[in-house]
């Protein structure tokens, strides 16, 4: 009734099952909630970043399930080359017009002012 499998195609099918289970499971997990003291940019931070770059700034579980690599913001070296105006447009762009499309564009969800707090915060990641 069924055609039968070449055994050896059975753990590429195991591994793929595997796989979207895994994704499915990212998916759903809700991201971690800020610490209750949170300043606003912090929650700022926690809404809309730490599902990607990770609480400490430097990559989370899923962005590595997913073989996405963002920026580590807690690398102090690599934040002193980069101005705010920088990161400014980056959150607010996206990174697709500079040639890192991994990077989503916030402007349309927070305001000028909630961007330039959030960059504030993101300086705080480097000395943690």
């Amino acid at each position: 009734m069924f055609p039968t499998l070449p055994r050896w195609l059975l753990v590429p099918a195991a591994i793929g099952v595997i796989l979207v289970n895994a994704a499915v499971f990212a998916a759903f997990w809700p991201p971690p909630a800020p610490p209750p003291d949170a300043s606003p940019a912090q929650r700022l931070y926690f809404a809309n970043c730490v599902t990607c770059h990770g609480i400490g700034g430097n990559g989370s579980w899923r962005t590595t399930l997913f073989l996405i690599r963002p920026g580590d913001l807690s690398d102090s070296r690599r934040m002193q080359a980069l101005s705010d105006q920088y990161l400014f447009d980056i959150t607010k762009h996206g990174g697709a017009p500079i040639g890192k499309p991994g990077m989503p564009a916030f402007g349309f969800h927070l305001s000028d002012a909630e961007i330039q707090d959030l960059v504030r915060f993101l300086r705080t990641l480097q000395r943690r």
